[in-house]
């Protein structure tokens, strides 16, 4: 039973360490500015009727100001090509603090 027990911890222990390595963060760009207190967390927002169906809402979000964050409301863009998605910016942590992803078009 003791060998049983031990393959299984062995395999739970792989099969945990496979699902994290996918999960790597890549390192920020060069030139980011980390700022060493979090982002709040969003407002929520009512998006409300697209003026249309070529629209895709892009969410607000916090912006650093050099010493405080702002929030950046949401609003309706029109797609740049049928088919494009919005991806969502994001800030994200690192060592040295917090940087934020800008969205784009995908």
């Amino acid at each position: 039973m003791k060998t049983g027990l031990s393959v299984s911890v062995f395999c739970a222990a792989l099969s945990a360490l496979s699902l994290t390595s996918g999960c790597v963060v890549p390192p920020p760009p060069p030139g980011v500015v980390y700022v060493r207190v979090g982002p709040p967390v969003p407002i929520v927002e009512v998006e409300g009727v697209a003026p249309g169906p070529e629209f895709v809402w892009i969410h607000g979000y916090h912006r650093w100001e050099g010493n405080a964050y702002v929030w950046v409301p949401g609003r309706w863009e029109r797609r740049p090509r049928a088919g494009a998605v919005w991806v969502r910016g994001e800030w994200r942590h690192h060592r040295n603090g917090w940087y934020w992803v800008e969205g784009h078009w995908r």
